[in-house]
Formats: structure tokens, sequence, C-alpha cells
């Protein structure tokens, strides 16, 4: 077999019974790397220890995986002004998270005669966000309905991080610890110290 050692250094083609004893000289395990290899490869380790890392990693991995959610947003094709700017300040903020919405607009009675409607206010929407997002899937009828589909420009690990930082900054600001009062404090507190100061400070040897 091919040997590795405890810190990746290549001990070299050893038989068994060497490894065996050189794990046991350094109180580790022998494990088996990569089998399919010819010779195989093995290495000396604290199996225990890796195994261990190894789960906080995926552990870890996990806890930062962005799962995309699409959000669902209903309006009518006759909305009021009050409330399309309701609807679409919630369209914003998801997209904003990084997340899709899905765009449905429900026709009722001679509406459904009137798809246009619908088609312009997704249109209307799709333009006011276009900051945002775009157009994932065009507009579509599905029977009384008609859907789009609005993806997020920024991938949801990026807005995480960004509302991260915003969250702490206004963590930070609220304590008053904000780098500009922070330098203000210092630059008014200062000369108060210099005049405390005695006139003559002695020096330790």
């Amino acid at each position: 077999m091919r040997l590795v050692g405890p810190s990746g250094e290549q001990v070299g083609i050893v038989p068994l019974a060497k490894a065996l004893e050189l794990a046991q000289e350094y109180d580790l395990d022998l494990v088996e790397v990569a089998a399919t290899a010819r010779p195989p490869v093995c290495k000396l380790m604290d199996y225990g220890k890796f195994k261990y890392e190894s789960a906080m990693k995926a552990r870890e991995a996990r806890k930062n995986q962005a799962h995309t959610v699409i959000k669902e947003m209903k309006l009518r094709p006759k909305i009021d002004p009050h409330d399309y700017d309701t609807k679409k300040g919630h369209v914003v903020r998801f997209l904003k998270q990084g997340d899709k919405v899905k765009i449905t607009i429900m026709f009722r009675g001679r509406e459904q005669s009137r798809p246009e409607l619908g088609f312009r206010l997704l249109q209307r929407l799709a333009s006011d966000v276009e900051d945002l997002g775009f157009i994932e899937s065009n507009p579509k009828q599905d029977g009384r309905n008609m859907i789009m589909v609005l993806g997020p420009h920024k991938k949801k690990t990026e807005a995480m991080a960004e509302a991260r930082e915003a969250q702490a900054a206004r963590k930070a600001e609220r304590q008053g610890f904000t780098p500009d009062a922070e330098s203000e404090g210092d630059t008014a507190e200062a000369p108060a110290a210099a005049a405390e100061a005695p006139a003559e400070t002695p020096s330790e040897a």
C-alpha cells in the first residue's frame, strides 16, 4: 500500500505489517483513503477526530446553505392604487431577501374577457421593481388566473450576508458604538485628560 503520514507526508509504499507497526508507534489509526488506487492509499490519522471534524464541517455547510423560496403575491386586475403600492412593497421586500416571487392576477366574472388588464398590470409591476428583480417566467394564462414569476438579481446568500451586516450596524448604532461617535468622544476628552495630567511624570526604570 502507499502510506501517507499523519502530517500528510509521503511515507512510501510499505507492506501492511509495516503500516500497522507505524500506526501503533504513533498511536493512530490506519485508514484507507483511496481503495481504487493501485496500490491503495492509506493514511495514519486519529479516525475519531477525523469523523468529528467532518461532521462539524457538514453541519456548518448545511447551516450556511441558502434555500431559494418562492413567495406568492395575488392581485386583482382593477387593483386600488393604495393596495398596489402595498403589494409592490411586499414584492420589493421578497426580492431584497433573495427570494423569487410568483405574481398571480385573479380574474372574476367578466374580467376573464379582458386578459390584457392583467398583462399590463404584470408588466407595470415588473418595470417598477426591475432594479431588484427580472422576469424569470413570462405572464401566462392559467385557468382564471394569469401568472408571472420574478427572480431576484441578488443570490440568496448575498442577501443573507447583507441582512446580517445591516443588523450588526443597527445594533452598534443603538449601543452608541459608531466610529464617528467614538472618535469625537476621544477628541473631546483629550484636553480634559491633558489638563488633569501632572506637569512631570516620572518614568519607570
